[in-house]
Order: structure tokens, then C-alpha cells, then sequence
């Protein structure tokens, strides 16, 4: 199979990202995990949300976990995401507590297969995705790991995406694909980032 221009692109854009995040010291990508759940936590979507939708952090990624726990104590229903490495999708399967979690595809702590599932077409809930990505641009567009995951999935959602991410990962442009979607709120260490209008 040949490698299109814009995968070649995207793979040398993941690579040199991947390394400037790693580059992040420790406690200071504890600091600033903190403070994004902080500025999470005061977003009026995350407010009036009835559904919360997170990740599992792994490697050098912000860290959303305090967000489970403070939704699940505001009384919202709160989900992470289970892949299916056979067809390259996911579910985001509700969860309760800590103890819903099990290693799953990718050496990622996912919900229980058992654990209710999130239907996006069936769900009349208010309903913010919280993303993860290695790069981000100014124009809200993510660059995740490559699998493709999260652009099946958006496709079908219908609530607020928000993209979490370091400044030093907001790129002044990445290359898109036509099923590339951008988030509609960009969250960094620094609180809210605007996200420009894409240029026609």
C-alpha cells in the first residue's frame, strides 16, 4: 500500500510531537494536567453536560482522570472508550467507579466490556467529548496516533468536542484528510485557546 503526501506529512508531524511532549518534565506535566482539568471544570459546556466523555491517559498525555471523578460527583454519567482493534473503532462505555476498569487494546486501562454502552444517535443528553492528540492547530484540528479511532467516532457524535493540549503542541497548521474534524473549544495550561476561523 502506498503512503499518501498527507499520511507521510501527519507521520513526521506525530514524530517530532510525540518527542517535544515526552520532553515535558514530569511534575510539570502534572502542574499543567491539573490546571487544565481546573479551566475543564469552569467551561460552561462542562456545567450543563449530562454526559461527560473522557480518555485513559498513557505515555506523556494530559491526565483528564480528576475530571471522572469530579463529574461523577456532580451527578453526570461519565464514559471512556473501549477499541475494537479488529475494524478500528470505539465505544465509550459508562462508567462508575475506578474499579470499571481493565487493560484493554494498546496496553490502555478501558471500561469492562460489560459496562452500558454510550449511543450517540440514541442518547438525548447533553454531551462533551473530551480528545486527546499529539498536535493540535490553531484552527482546532487534532493529529491523533494514526488508527483513526476518534474520526470514526466524531463522525457519528453529535454533542461539544474539546481538545486538551499543551501550548507547545498547537501547530500554526496540520494536514487534513476529508474526514478530519475540529474540535470546537481548544483547552491548554493557559485556560481556553480561541480557535481560529479556517481559512477557505
Amino acid at each position: 500500500m502506498s503512503i499518501t503526501p498527507i499520511k507521510r506529512a501527519k507521520d513526521l508531524i506525530r514524530a517530532e510531537f510525540s518527542v517535544r511532549r515526552d520532553a515535558l518534565p514530569v511534575d510539570e506535566r502534572a502542574q499543567r494536567s491539573a490546571k487544565i482539568c481546573s479551566y475543564a471544570e469552569g467551561l460552561v459546556s462542562f456545567k450543563h453536560a449530562e454526559v461527560v466523555l473522557l480518555y485513559a491517559p498513557i505515555k506523556s498525555e494530559i491526565d483528564v482522570f480528576p475530571l471522572a471523578f469530579s463529574a461523577l460527583e456532580k451527578g453526570k454519567r461519565v464514559a471512556f472508550p473501549k477499541c475494537n482493534k479488529e475494524n478500528r473503532t470505539m465505544k465509550f462505555h459508562f462508567i462508575t467507579s475506578i474499579d470499571d476498569f481493565e487493560i484493554g487494546a494498546y496496553g490502555i486501562r478501558e471500561p469492562k466490556p460489560e459496562l452500558p454502552i454510550y449511543e450517540p444517535e440514541n442518547e438525548a443528553g447533553v454531551a462533551i467529548c473530551f480528545l486527546p492528540g499529539l498536535a493540535f492547530d490553531v484552527f482546532g484540528y487534532r493529529l491523533g496516533y494514526g488508527k483513526g479511532y476518534y474520526d470514526k467516532f466524531l463522525h457519528t457524535y453529535r454533542g461539544s468536542t474539546i481538545g486538551v493540549t499543551y501550548t507547545e503542541l498547537i501547530a500554526p497548521s496540520l494536514p487534513k484528510g476529508k474526514f478530519d474534524i475540529p474540535c470546537n473549544i481548544m483547552l491548554t495550561e493557559k485556560g481556553v485557546k480561541p480557535i481560529k476561523p479556517e481559512r477557505k
